[in-house]
C-alpha cells in the first residue's frame, strides 16, 4: 500500500528545526502541488535551493531519511522545470514514497490553513515550539490536527465479492463501500450502517485486516471483511453510488495498483487470503 516503503519510514514527530538547501519543499495552490515529471514518470518535488524561498518553510515530517518541510507563503512558488499537478491525481502512479509524502503534507496543509483563526474567539493562532499544535495566545484553545476515521468494507457472499462505483464523483473505477464513523458510533456500528445505508444489506462475521493514512482526505482508513447476512438482494443508493454487484473470486474486474488499501483487500480476496471466520 501507499505507506509501505522499502526504506525508510515516516518519522512524523515535530521538530522545530530550520530548512537547509537540500530539505524538500512541499508547495500546494489550489488543490495542486509543485513537481517535475521526468520521461520515465518519475516525481521529483523541490528543494529549498531550488525554490529560493522568501521566507522560511514549516517543518512537516521526515520520510525517507529526508527532511521535508510546507510552503507557508500565500503567494504559491515556482521554479523552473516545475509545474503544478492536481494531487489527487498522483494516486495513479507508482512514485509510492514521493506520493505518501505529498498526501501526508496535503493532510497537515489543509490543517494549517482552515485554522489561522481560532474558532473559538476569532483571534490569530500561533504555532506550538515544542509540538504540532496551534494555540490561540487570547483564549487558550489548543487545535491539533483533525483526523477522520472512516472505513472500507468487503462484503462477501461465498465466493463472490461485493464491488461498486461511486456515484458523481471524478473516481470511476470499482470499489469497495465506505463510509465515515458518526458520532456515538462505533467502528463496528459504521460497518453495519454504511452497508445498510449503501446496498440495503445486513452483514455478520466481520473480520478487521488493516488501516491505511489517506491524506487526500484527511482519513484513517479501516479495512473489515464481512459476510451477506440473509438475502442478498441489493438496493443501491443513487446519491452515493452509480452501481454495485456481486463478482466471483476468479473474475474480479479490478487489480492492484499498490496505493490503495481497496486495491489490496480485492486482491487478497481473489487470492482466497482474506481473514476467514472466527
Amino acid at each position: 500500500m501507499l505507506q509501505d516503503m522499502a526504506v525508510g519510514r515516516l518519522e512524523n514527530e515535530f521538530r522545530n528545526i530550520a530548512a537547509r538547501a537540500e530539505d524538500i519543499i512541499l508547495c500546494f495552490h489550489d488543490g495542486q502541488v509543485l513537481l517535475r515529471r521526468d520521461a520515465d514518470d518519475a516525481l521529483t518535488l523541490p528543494t529549498l535551493s531550488q525554490l529560493g524561498a522568501t521566507e522560511a518553510p514549516r517543518y512537516v515530517f521526515r520520510l525517507q531519511e529526508k527532511n521535508y518541510f510546507l510552503w507557508t507563503d500565500r503567494e504559491p512558488a515556482a521554479c523552473q522545470g516545475f509545474v503544478y499537478e492536481p494531487v489527487r491525481q498522483l494516486r495513479q502512479l507508482q512514485s509510492k514514497e514521493i506520493c505518501f509524502g505529498i498526501m501526508t503534507g496535503w493532510h497537515l496543509f489543509n490543517w494549517y490553513r482552515n485554522n489561522r483563526l481560532c474558532g473559538g474567539c476569532g483571534a490569530e493562532t500561533v504555532h506550538d515550539e515544542k509540538e504540532r499544535m496551534l494555540r490561540c495566545p487570547v483564549c487558550g484553545n489548543m487545535i491539533f490536527p483533525r483526523i477522520s476515521p472512516a472505513v472500507i468494507v468487503a462484503v462477501t457472499n461465498g465466493d463472490k465479492l461485493l464491488l461498486s462505483k461511486y456515484a458523481g464523483r471524478a473516481y470511476t473505477r470499482y470499489a469497495l463501500l465506505a463510509g465515515y464513523t458518526e458520532i456515538g458510533e462505533t467502528i463496528e456500528q459504521t460497518v453495519h450502517r454504511e452497508v445498510m445505508e449503501e446496498v440495503g444489506l445486513k452483514v455478520k462475521n466481520l473480520r478487521y485486516y488493516k488501516s491505511q493514512p489517506w491524506g487526500v482526505d484527511g482519513n484513517v482508513l479501516m479495512g473489515f471483511y464481512c459476510d451477506v447476512d440473509g438475502s442478498d438482494s441489493i438496493r443501491i443508493d443513487e446519491n452515493e453510488l452509480s452501481m454495485a454487484d456481486w463478482f466471483p473470486r476468479d473474475a474480479l474486474p479490478t487489480q492492484d495498483d499498490g496505493i490503495s488499501l481497496t486495491r489490496e483487500m480485492i486482491r487478497t480476496f481473489g487470492e482466497g487470503k482474506e481473514p476467514k471466520n472466527l
